[in-house]
């Protein structure tokens, strides 16, 4: 008979909150997350489990994962407590993104790819930290209620791989569900940095989410990322305005700071 998994410690893993667990006075980056779509997919734990860093499980919601592809555009990245940069750090960017936790029941985000519109901020990401950035022609434009983005893949490949992503806005959300704040209020993310498996924390507001209904999603991302292409419409549709974000510097799964 195999062994009994050990039972995880009173509240494993960390609750779901809609406000940040923690400060974060030291801020490593700043930037703000702008004119955000998120489409969300219920996916297998076994599909998602493999593409996770080491340290890391699949974050399960009623048993059930989800796999994000989030659209948006990003403002004024910036270092410490320098100013954002307007131009180099402002440019649009769709993720495609797994939940996940570690040992020590911090909830986070896992990133297979974010596409992105300004190549040297993709290529000191992709050398500097070993973050999955690829470098795409993308556009967002605003109609009336309707919000779309466009994205075609340039380099390092697959060439192509693309996103046509329209959505109409809705009303405002007083009161999210437990899923909704399970997508959406995500306090780090979890990846190699260094050639160390990492957590990063972050904060930032509440986010302001609004309904939101897909006009057109035409893409493969999700599967140029490694996963099964989605089945059907997205289960979750939702939109921001956006919020400012602050990240601290990273952990070591062992909860270890760096220097």
């Amino acid at each position: 008979m195999p062994p009994t998994p050990p039972t995880p410690p009173p509240g494993f893993p960390e609750p779901i909150t809609a406000d940040p667990p923690q400060a974060i006075a030291r801020p490593l980056l700043t930037q703000s997350w702008l004119d955000l779509t998120f489409l969300h997919w219920a996916v297998d734990p076994a599909d998602v489990a493999p593409l996770l860093p080491p340290g890391t499980v699949p974050d399960t919601l009623d048993g059930v994962t989800y796999v994000g592809l989030v659209a948006f555009r990003m403002h004024r990245v910036g270092w410490l407590r320098l100013p954002g940069l307007p131009y180099l750090g402002t440019f649009p960017e769709t993720n495609v993104r797994l939940y996940s936790v570690d040992e020590h029941g911090r909830r986070g985000v896992v990133f297979l790819s974010l596409d992105a519109s300004r190549l040297l901020p993709v290529t000191v990401a992709r050398i500097g930290f070993r973050m999955p950035y690829l470098w795409s022609r993308m556009a967002i434009r605003h109609s009336g209620d309707t919000v779309a983005y466009t994205s075609s893949r340039r380099w390092p490949g697959p060439r192509g791989a693309h996103s046509r992503i329209t959505v109409r806005v809705g009303e405002r959300i007083g009161e999210p569900t437990e899923l909704e704040h399970f997508l959406t209020a995500r306090w780090g993310l979890h990846g190699a940095f260094f050639g160390r498996s990492m957590y990063l924390p972050n904060t930032h507001p509440r986010w302001p989410l609004h309904r939101a209904e897909v006009v057109e999603c035409e893409e493969d991302l999700v599967t140029a990322a490694g996963l099964p292409k989605p089945v059907g419409g997205p289960v979750s549709v939702l939109h921001s305005p956006g919020v400012p974000a602050r990240f601290g510097r990273p952990a070591r799964p062992a909860g270890i700071r760096t220097p």
